[in-house]
């Protein structure tokens, strides 16, 4: 099987927005299926700001990635999540 081409060099850290709206467990839920593909993740690297209304939650995780499949299954799971409005 031949493998995807990809601009990205595995191992890497990767950033992934995730945003949703605010309610309480909308963080520690996004931290979960994110820990699902990589158990290694670390809270700590999660940045989070709230909308100038404070109605939406925005959340930056540097997720540790091996290889594409593995990223593209993180985003899979984020995108698919009913809390998650948008993954960038």
């Amino acid at each position: 099987m031949a493998e995807e081409q990809t601009l990205i060099e595995f191992p890497c850290s990767f950033p992934i927005k995730v945003m949703g709206e605010t309610q309480d467990s909308f963080a520690q839920t996004i931290i979960d299926v994110i820990r699902v593909h990589d158990s290694g993740f670390d809270a700590s690297k999660v940045e989070m700001r709230a909308s100038s209304a404070g109605k939406y939650l925005s959340l930056t995780c540097t997720v540790y990635v091996t290889s594409k499949p593995q990223l593209d299954d993180i985003y899979r799971a984020l995108t698919s999540h009913p809390l998650v409005k948008y993954v960038l």
